[in-house]
């Protein structure tokens, strides 16, 4: 699914968050949304998920615009794996997994035989296949994040948004997610802070900085020195690691004016 953005600007209480963003996600593709905190990310996700009406500008699926676009339709195209993983519910696992299938259901209709198998391939996905009968409240943050990943896979969607979907992961987890985004099929649009890993296993990246998008491009072409110096402050580089996957390399603060 093609996802575009067109002048896209959102404010709060006569605060501009997001000024004027224009992008586009190709079908298929992984893209990796990075800058410091408070820079509109999360909230240029939410416009992109349907969630907010822009201020200003258009999202499209497919050239279609959303805006008149019901809830419902919506989680037919994307689905939103949003930062907390801190909900509380009595549901089991597998209970949290199946409500994916709640867009393709009609209101009385308990899950088919078709439902259960395409719950069970979301979580056998994330690695939680043997968790499926345990309660929420039960789990790590790390799970519940990747019991969110798996109700996002079970929604089925043509794209998947997600808002820094690593921060309660371990290494191993953080790895495991990444790999699995960069080999779907679906068009990825990921919020992230670790540069290396946005670095590794996005196909393009999209900078923002005070709301604004202030480059677009492969990684090399966006973490150079004068964006990470710029931009996160830092005096860094994106070099080889010893397997000859991209890495940052940070010296330090970059200097400021005095």
């Amino acid at each position: 699914m093609r996802i575009t953005v067109e002048r896209v600007s959102w404010s709060v209480r006569g605060t501009a968050i997001v000024r004027d963003v224009d992008a586009a996600l190709r079908p298929g593709e992984t893209v990796g949304l990075i800058g410091p905190n408070g820079c509109g990310k999360s909230s240029l996700l939410r416009c992109v998920a349907g969630l907010r009406a822009p201020t200003a500008g258009t999202v499209r699926y497919d050239g279609e615009d959303i805006r008149d676009w019901d809830a419902r339709r919506i989680a037919r195209h994307v689905a939103l794996v949003e930062q907390s993983a801190d909900a509380s519910s009595d549901l089991r696992v597998v209970d949290v997994v199946a409500l994916g299938r709640t867009p393709f259901r009609g209101r009385w209709r308990g899950p088919t035989a078709a439902d259960r198998l395409v719950v069970d391939a979301a979580l056998r996905r994330v690695g939680l296949t043997g968790l499926a009968a345990r309660s929420w409240e039960s789990l790590s943050g790390g799970e519940r994040q990747r019991a969110h990943l798996a109700r996002a896979l079970a929604q089925q969607p043509r794209g998947i948004l997600l808002d820094e979907p690593t921060n309660h992961l371990d290494i191993r987890h953080q790895v495991a997610l990444m790999e699995l985004l960069a080999a779907t099929d679906q068009t990825v649009l990921v919020s992230l802070h670790d540069l290396s890993l946005a670095a590794r296993y996005c196909d393009r990246l999209f900078l923002m900085h005070d709301g604004r998008l202030v480059a677009a491009g492969t990684p090399p072409e966006v973490l150079t020195p004068r964006w990470l110096r710029d931009v996160f402050g830092i005096d860094g580089e994106i070099v080889p690691d010893t397997a000859g996957h991209p890495a940052l390399v940070c010296r330090g603060v970059a200097p400021g004016p005095d």
